[in-house]
């Protein structure tokens, strides 16, 4: 008997829309990582939001702080929601793995649970490609589900995907391999709004690229427990 066709990231949110940001909108952990962010960010920054989804809370949250973003997502549907949503963000239909956002860099990469529906291998080097994005004295935000995980079949909100991912320790290591100073990180157990998915572990990392000139140390990494000002 065969199995039954598993479905690309793009097809599974085009389907989920509206739903998924019902489920995982509110995430305490996130707004907390995007008030700790705006609060480091000039008006004017420029932030990438890769996953961007409905726009909510990400694009949002940074668009009202006076950042200029510009949201990514390989979903159709999420992008037309998002443009109506958050008029002050630019949306484009974009693969992380393929996208290119030229020689400038950002002020801040967001990278809220997108990377999840691809290979392994895939996932190290989208991580790798948004830590090469963050310009010198600019962040990288993440959240994902960790775990040395690889083509993993599950059922997600009805529909059969495959979803990989790394250890925590390993997005650490490839996050500091890439120049990036690891300001801070932690897992939370979420409980999606509902019932309308299983509760998760989430990994939140806040990462920093040193400023270029700058004299003296750099900031000093924040325990584990719990982001520093």
């Amino acid at each position: 008997m065969n199995e039954p066709e598993q479905a690309s990231a793009a097809q599974v949110f085009d389907a989920l829309a509206i739903r998924y940001e019902e489920a995982f909108g509110q995430d305490p952990a996130q707004l907390e990582a995007l008030d700790w962010l705006a609060a480091r960010l000039p008006s004017g920054a420029r932030v990438l939001d890769v996953g961007s989804g409905t726009g909510r809370p990400t694009a949002e949250v940074l668009a009202a702080a006076g950042c200029a973003v510009t949201g990514i997502d390989v979903s159709a549907a999420m992008v037309a929601l998002a443009r109506g949503r958050v008029p002050r963000a630019r949306f484009e239909q974009a693969d992380v793995r393929t996208y290119a956002p030229g020689e400038v860099g950002f002020d801040a990469v967001c990278s809220f649970f997108p990377l999840l529906m691809m290979d392994q291998p895939e996932v190290a080097a989208s991580l790798e490609r948004m830590a090469s994005w963050v310009r010198p004295g600019g962040y990288l935000v993440l959240a994902t589900v960790p775990g040395d995980i690889r083509g993993l079949g599950i059922e997600f909100m009805g529909h059969r995907v495959t979803v990989s991912s790394l250890s925590a320790e390993d997005h650490l290591t490839r996050l500091t391999a890439q120049g990036l100073e690891v300001l801070h990180h932690r897992t939370v157990l979420f409980h999606p709004a509902g019932g309308l998915a299983d509760p998760e572990e989430h990994l939140f990392c806040y990462a920093r690229r040193p400023a270029v000139n700058v004299s003296g140390p750099g900031p000093a990494p924040v325990p584990a427990g719990g982001p520093g000002t």
